[in-house]
């Protein structure tokens, strides 16, 4: 499986282009729009097309490059159920899998930092099974935090920060060898404490991260929504242009 990490330091983005070199089946997942061309450049250089694009939420602090990057390659667009955009996109279910040759995408369903959050479970068959190898986690679980419950909804997000905690519990359910890769790092406004490395495991942050180490809901609820950081700069806008699937300045 070809697999390439792309870390955007202006804003302390992640996304990532992976795949099935024997079939020649690439994706991008969280695309950001400053690496629309970069994604493209890399997967012409690896001699395979970008066929898939895949949003673990509808992002708040960035623009999407998802619209652009299909466009220029007709990729397939995949989002969570109920994402609530406006433009042609296939909406995965929890559980729903997804073949690229032998690289197996598998979403699974991790609301609480938005309403609709998937992960995104990757196995590759050429390792001699379907179990899993990585996640995608998005703003789910992040390394040494979690994602903050605030920005996708109004009034207390205390609610959000109850269904986060269920949606973790259901990423610690995976191995402790599985290879975590979030959507942000350290210096990001989605998180509180997030390490300056941007990968991890499942074991590790079992072990290590302090947001996974209350015993019950209502203590990891009290500690997520206190003391939240300021929300990104144009969250409102960046979140109208990126449901139209379009550009900042034409939102």
């Amino acid at each position: 499986m070809l697999f390439r990490p792309f870390l955007n330091d202006a804003g302390s983005c992640a996304s990532y282009l992976f795949g099935c070199m024997s079939h020649s089946t690439l994706a991008v997942v969280d695309p950001h729009i400053d690496l629309v061309d970069s994604y493209v450049e890399a997967a012409e250089r690896a001699g395979a097309p970008i066929v898939a694009v895949f949003e673990t939420h509808v992002q708040a602090d960035h623009i999407s490059g998802l619209p652009a990057l299909v466009a220029r390659t007709d990729a397939t667009a995949y989002l969570p159920e109920n994402a609530g955009v406006d433009y042609p996109h296939v909406p995965l279910e929890d559980g729903r899998r997804i073949e690229l040759g032998n690289t197996i995408v598998t979403a699974l369903a991790t609301p609480g930092h938005a309403p609709a959050h998937n992960a995104f479970v990757v196995a590759d068959l050429r390792r001699g099974s379907d179990e899993p190898w990585l996640v995608f986690t998005g703003d789910s679980l992040l390394i040494g935090d979690v994602g903050r419950p605030d920005l996708h909804v109004a009034g207390d997000p205390r609610g959000q920060a109850r269904i986060l905690h269920a949606s973790l519990g259901k990423l610690l359910a995976l191995p402790d060898h599985v290879v975590v890769y979030p959507s942000h790092y350290g210096g990001s406004v989605c998180g509180r404490g997030l390490s300056g490395n941007p990968f991890s495991s499942i074991g590790f942050e079992r072990s290590r991260n302090s947001m996974l180490q209350y015993g019950d809901r209502e203590s990891f609820t009290d500690a997520l929504v206190a003391d939240a950081p300021p929300p990104p700069a144009d969250q409102a806008e960046i979140v109208t242009a990126n449901r139209r699937g379009e550009a900042l300045s034409t939102a």
